[in-house]
């Protein structure tokens, strides 16, 4: 008998026929003679509408009230899996992620796991039960709700499947797999059979949405492999392991990834002395502000431009510091440009194959893409273009480098968020 953690997401559980599909599947893997943890999301766009909801009635929310109302989203979605588990016959509790001991710090709306107790889950098992498990939740040192970031009831599951130490950990999604490109960009997109755990990590930190980056850090750190799956097919999907597949003939690039998530801010005419970087970034660590790219132009009679990107969710929160702190060393000005793409190419072969990042450039060059900012890492190059680039930059990349699945991805796609 084996233990399996099945992760759905928010389109898994989008409405009452998503929800009993979900249950049916769950109730197949139980039937199978397997212990199974099933962890939901939020149903389709309800996070969305809490937080819209949130911004109604006040302007500025409070940490500790925002992780009250934003954890209802899967507690609903927990509820409503286990009564259709019930409907189908099968033995189910719900929980929430402080009743199953999701210990975490302090830190509303991001909070970091310190500790996962389980005891409740494993109690639940014992006794023939299905645990289902509210995602992205649990419960702080100071015994107050927290919430573990947009996206991170991939950590939980991959978390859970850690301390139940779980035969298989599954992440349900809209999609079969992880692909070497989003098919609704890039049509001859193909679905990878395996990917490296190093692979995965900077394909989510490029902005790729199946997999939350925390979710990959911690399973690549706990070695908990995770197999990415559609919850609409039984077929199988990609598993991200702590080893790539050994193949001869799979290409050096695993993937090209598009991100339209990210504002660039732009400090004119920053005077070039020491300390002007730590003035102007330590502020916005301190306010949890993720600061992605970072280019600082050569100094033009004592003076820099500085430009970096960052997620425009966060530049509600930046835009005032970045002003304060521009003002407060003398800069000329601030400019933000929201119409920006990022494009990346990840692949474990760049380590010992020269000249990625030239053919990247030339194929740019050659189909008209300016790049405004660029990136590296042993294994990701990644690009800022023009938001109306995109398309064209992907997708030429895509055939550049030989990834092209020679058809039209053909499997139902849903809506982009």
């Amino acid at each position: 008998m084996a233990l399996i953690v099945q992760k759905f997401g928010g389109t898994s559980v989008a409405d009452p026929d998503r929800i009993r599909a979900v249950a049916e599947h769950v109730a197949f893997t139980k039937s199978r003679g397997n212990d199974v943890v099933v962890v939901v999301s939020a149903m389709g766009k309800a996070t969305d509408n809490l937080l819209a909801l949130a911004d109604s009635v006040s302007g500025t929310q409070h940490g500790r009230e925002m992780d009250m109302l934003l954890t209802t989203g899967e507690r609903v979605s927990a509820a409503l899996t286990t009564m259709a588990l019930h409907a189908l016959g099968v033995d189910a509790v719900s929980f929430t992620g402080s009743q199953v001991g999701i210990i975490t710090d302090n830190v509303h709306r991001k909070a970091k796991i310190l500790e996962v107790k389980g005891d409740r889950v494993r109690e639940a098992l014992a006794a023939g039960k299905v645990a289902v498990v509210a995602g992205f939740q649990g419960v702080s040192i100071d015994r107050e709700i927290t919430t573990l970031g947009r996206g991170a009831s991939d950590l939980t599951a991959s978390a859970l499947a850690k301390a139940l130490d779980a035969d298989a950990c599954e992440i349900y999604t809209d999609v079969t797999g992880v692909f070497t490109a989003d098919p609704r960009i890039v049509p001859q997109a193909r679905k990878l059979h395996r990917i490296s755990f190093d692979e995965m990590l900077e394909m989510a930190g490029a902005g790729s949405k199946v997999l939350a980056l925390r979710s990959v850090e911690f399973a690549r750190n706990h070695n908990v492999p995770l197999h990415v799956r559609s919850s609409f097919t039984w077929e199988q999907g990609t598993w991200v392991t702590d080893q790539q597949e050994s193949n001869m003939e799979e290409p050096i690039i695993s993937g090209v990834v598009t991100d339209l998530s990210e504002s660039k801010v732009t400090i004119v005419a920053v005077p070039d002395r020491p300390g002007i970087s730590a003035a102007l970034f330590e502020p916005l660590a301190a306010a949890n502000v993720n600061v992605d790219m970072i280019v600082q132009n050569t100094s033009h009679d004592g003076t820099t431009d500085i430009s970096f990107t960052m997620p425009k969710a966060d530049m509600a929160t930046a835009e005032s510091i970045v002003s304060r702190i521009a003002a407060e060393i003398g800069a000329r000005g601030v400019e933000h440009d929201n119409q920006i793409a990022k494009i990346s190419l990840v692949g474990a072969g760049m380590k010992s194959s020269p000249g990625i990042a030239a053919k990247m450039f030339r194929t740019l060059a050659d189909n008209e893409v300016n790049i405004a900012m660029i990136s590296t890492s042993t294994i990701r190059i990644s690009v800022v273009t023009s938001a109306a680039d995109l398309e064209k930059a992907a997708r030429s990349l895509h055939t550049a480098f030989g990834l092209d699945s020679g058809e039209a991805y053909s499997a139902p796609l849903p809506e982009r968020k």
